[in-house]
């Protein structure tokens, strides 16, 4: 691995290298955090996206150095939007159960590098205790900027996954997206939930309000209202050539994660292509 990279509040990035060393599992502990409150307030001021996501369970890492714990970093195992992203890696497990999505994984920024390896390792050793056998997990190799130019994501392309031996299985599909000015990511499934009028559409619309475009209007098509609003919040639409997918069997021994199929084959690591994806400029 040639860098670690460790989250600041802002969204602001940082990098820990393998060869700084420092990291003592001795002085970290990991543990399940029981509720979303403490979860999803970590996440939102340290994670790119600034969002949270429909967690099944939480896990802490926590530096023990002090006289008392402090939380330095978070992994969230959750449901995806769709269960074919579970079933099409894992086709033998029962989604949800079996198995769950690694939807937001953050360290702090005073974390040594090779700590997220570590921490990733008790994620899926506590997780496979509760009966979860396969987690599938995704990085996103397109760099983000804001309307600005300043890049609140370089693009990741799963070095963490990879040096932790997970199984690399291609790329999710292609699709439209649009980007706000602060950078955020507005999805299709996002505008999707607006144009159906779906649960979680009132926060899609509060999105976009707050990026100024005006209200919807009593009576007006939600779809019809969706295309001004993102003419209004200056969204930026691009084509994603897809996230990079990595699947990790789970499980209490090592005949246990051998005995879980993931799909499709393995394929060989991705590399990252510096300005290949770089879809705005800076």
């Amino acid at each position: 691995m040639t860098a670690c990279m460790r989250w600041k509040p802002g969204r602001v990035q940082s990098w820990r290298r393998p060869s700084d060393g420092g990291f003592n599992p001795a002085s970290y502990g990991v543990q399940a955090i029981p509720d979303d409150t403490t979860a999803e307030d970590f996440v939102t001021r340290l994670h790119y996206s600034g969002s949270y996501v429909n967690a099944r369970q939480r896990y802490g890492l926590f530096d023990l150095t002090g006289p008392q714990p402090i939380l330095a970093g978070v992994a969230v195992l959750s449901v995806p939007s769709n269960k074919l992203v579970l079933t099409n890696v894992f086709p033998k497990l029962t989604a949800y159960y079996e198995s769950l999505e690694l939807g937001r994984f953050v360290l702090v920024d005073a974390v040594p590098a090779n700590g997220e390896s570590w921490f990733l390792a008790e994620v899926r050793r506590l997780a496979a205790a509760t009966g979860i056998r396969g987690i599938v997990s995704f990085s996103d190799p397109v760099r983000r900027t804001t309307l600005a130019g300043q890049e609140v994501m370089p693009g990741h392309w799963g070095l963490i996954y990879q040096a932790s031996n997970a199984v690399y299985t291609g790329q999710s599909t292609k699709r439209w997206e649009w980007l706000l000015p602060d950078g955020t990511v507005f999805s299709a499934r996002t505008a999707q939930k607006i144009r159906k009028q779906e649960k979680g559409h009132l926060y899609a619309e509060r999105l976009l309000m707050a990026h100024g475009a005006r209200p919807p209007r009593a009576g007006e098509r939600p779809a019809d209202w969706l295309a001004t609003a993102l003419d209004q919040a200056r969204a930026r639409k691009f084509v994603h050539p897809g996230k990079h997918r990595y699947a990790f069997a789970a499980g209490t021994t090592r005949r246990a994660r051998q005995a879980v199929t993931i799909n499709p084959r393995p394929r060989p690591y991705p590399k990252a292509d510096l300005g290949q994806l770089d879809m705005f400029g800076a």
